[in-house]
């Protein structure tokens, strides 16, 4: 019974220590995660064309008014996002 204990603590005390002798490695690079956004074509949609037109002021005068061009602008994403990893300073 008592040799039962004993041979059962030492496989637990193995089991629990093989994790620290598992690692045995050396460091050879290492990267920082960097996210990337997400790209878009934009185009833009003409809603209303430049003009000129004559108006009359207060002041009794005609004037030539100059009105620019109205756009809509329509976003269309073309690829998602992502991480990349790039190469770092170990820390």
């Amino acid at each position: 019974m008592k040799t039962g204990f004993i041979a059962a603590a030492v496989v637990a005390a193995t089991a629990f220590a093989a994790p620290a002798f598992a690692w045995e490695g050396r460091v050879v690079a290492c990267y920082d995660k960097t996210y990337v956004g997400p790209e878009y074509k934009i185009t833009k949609k003409l809603i209303r064309a430049a003009e000129y037109k004559w108006e009359h002021a207060k002041s009794g005068q005609v004037v030539k008014v100059y009105y620019p061009a109205v756009y809509e602008q329509i976003k269309t994403q073309t690829s998602n996002g992502y991480y990349l990893e790039v190469p770092a300073a170990c820390r």
